[in-house]
């Protein structure tokens, strides 16, 4: 048990990867008080979406450590020996590793950290003018010189949609998605996690007896990978984009959706495998897929659903459901323990926390009391931000920033990139091609 009033120098609010990583590399800084609070009883990363053949989009080697502190006990390659896999996972030659396997090396890597506590809820969080105060759930008061907002993203669900049983986010699919054996099911969203849930319906053993997939983007399109591609996930570039001017980094981020919210290739491959199968081989017809559709309206219709949805050309579609599954992703937002301080804090359009190049957020608050945003920066540090590609490096950065000492090498030894941005620094002569 802790004492009813402690202090500690950088408090965690929300253990999910970015805090993880945080509280990994924070772990081993001296004389560095961390403290990193979640109220589940143990750590999970979306289960409702923990698909047994789901892959991670990026290399384990991103893991929550390696990056910037490669020799650390708490990389995903000592996982591998200390689990007695090492091996047996080399041999399976994986291209890369399954969400299944990241999830349990980042419970493993919380299971080590005595500095993360589960089942431990902060209330609120106020500022007396020098430190902040993290009033618990058991009563407990934390003091703390910074903080780092960590709770993650909510599910983005479309205003006025009827939620109940069968209309649900996506991320509930796997808790809630067991008795939709002969049933109209309509699955809204074109992204990752709508193609994954689109796959389990058409592999399941009872499977619905109608399927429709709806996306307001043009086509069902696949996530833009490949070296060069690789390179807007490098800390070169994101030095690149913080210089941009505002309104450029948008068009930017709209330019790069695909290199981060498009389909895997072996889940988009096996949806038309199975999209196959069912028509030629099987006969039916049951299965629709339907891009370029916005939904609209999704209205409660005798025991079911009735859907709306305008068409690319101004039209408008009807659809009848008995189940309704909103892939639809999820929006950055302010978690309420922060209200003491809301009106303090500075806010983007889209509810995120509005950052600084040094991840603080903007707030009235003393300086030397900074607080960090861990995916609240999409507009203002790019496409990158809500991915696990620079966790390491973003954890490492606020690190320096907080204690204000040059703690990893690998921020200062790393590559400049093998591309040359518009706008970044380029070679002071040009290379002259000879005649």
């Amino acid at each position: 048990m802790t004492s009813e009033f402690s202090f500690t120098d950088l408090a965690g609010i929300g253990i999910g990867p970015f805090n993880l990583s945080l509280a990994a590399l924070a772990n081993d800084v001296p004389q560095l008080k961390t403290r990193f609070f979640d109220q589940k009883p143990a750590f999970s990363w979306h289960p409702g979406l923990a698909f047994d053949d789901s892959v991670m989009q990026t290399s384990y080697l991103k893991d929550m450590v390696t990056p910037v502190r490669p020799t650390s006990a708490l990389s995903f390659l000592n996982y591998l020996v200390l689990r007695g896999r090492f091996y047996d996972f080399m041999a399976a030659r994986f291209e890369t590793v399954s969400r299944r396997e990241f999830t349990d090396y980042m419970a493993w890597v919380a299971h080590q950290l005595e500095i993360c506590e589960f089942g431990a809820q902060v209330r609120e969080v106020d500022h007396d003018g020098q430190r902040f105060l993290l009033r618990m759930a058991s009563g407990d008061v934390v003091q703390a010189r910074g903080l780092s907002v960590g709770t993650g993203p909510v599910p983005n669900v479309p205003e006025g949609a009827p939620l109940g049983p069968n209309c649900f986010h996506g991320i509930e699919y796997l808790e809630r998605g067991k008795e939709i054996a002969g049933k109209r099911v309509a699955v809204i969203g074109g992204g990752q996690t709508g193609a994954e849930i689109v796959l389990d319906l058409l592999t399941a053993r009872d499977g619905p007896a109608q399927l429709t997939w709806l996306s307001r983007r043009s086509a069902f399109w696949q996530l833009q990978e490949g070296g060069l591609v690789d390179q807007i996930f490098t800390p070169a570039y994101h030095n690149v984009f913080l210089d941009l001017p505002g309104d450029h980094k948008k068009e930017v981020v709209a330019d790069q959706k695909y290199s981060s919210d498009g389909l895997t290739p072996a889940t988009a491959d096996e949806i038309y495998r199975q999209l196959y199968r069912h028509r030629h081989l099987e006969g039916g017809d049951a299965v629709s897929l339907r891009p370029g559709r916005t939904v609209t309206r999704i209205d409660r219709r005798f025991g079911g659903f009735q859907l709306q949805a305008e068409t690319p050309d101004g039209g408008c579609e009807g659809l009848n459901a008995e189940v309704v599954i909103l892939a639809t992703g999820f929006r950055p937002t302010v978690p309420g323990c922060l209200d003491p301080i809301r009106d303090r804090l500075t806010t983007e359009a889209g509810g995120a926390l509005a950052l600084d190049a040094r991840y603080r957020v903007l707030w009235d608050g003393p300086e030397d009391t900074p607080i960090y945003g861990m995916n609240h920066g999409r507009q203002s540090h790019g496409i990158v931000d809500p991915q696990l590609s620079l966790t390491a490096w973003r954890s490492a950065s606020i690190l320096e920033d907080f204690t204000g000492r040059p703690l990893f090498d690998a921020l200062r030894t790393g590559s400049d990139g093998l591309v040359d941005w518009a706008g970044g620094q380029m070679a002071e002569e040009s290379v002259r091609i000879p005649a």
